[in-house]
């Protein structure tokens, strides 16, 4: 199986729609009563929190790829140490 890069953005998102599921699932046997609109502020949060992790793992990764490509660009093929 092929190696893939991590997302924490969508595995936040998946958890929050999860959640959501579950809820509705649990209301619909009856075993808690909800409202109706509980989706719409579990939905919306757990995609807002999903966009913030996505934004702060790219800035993560951008911050080490530039590091790393900054010490390689330093030591070329003409430097001199």
């Amino acid at each position: 199986m092929a190696r893939h890069e991590f997302q924490p953005g969508k595995l936040v998102a998946g958890v929050f729609l999860i959640v959501a599921g579950v809820v509705y699932a649990g209301a619909a046997h009856g075993l808690w009563r909800i409202p109706w609109f509980t989706a719409v502020p579990l939905v919306v949060g757990g995609l807002f929190l999903a966009g913030v992790t996505a934004l702060l793992n790219r800035t993560i990764r951008r911050h080490r790829t530039g590091r790393r490509t900054a010490g390689l660009a330093d030591a070329g093929p003409g430097s001199v140490d």
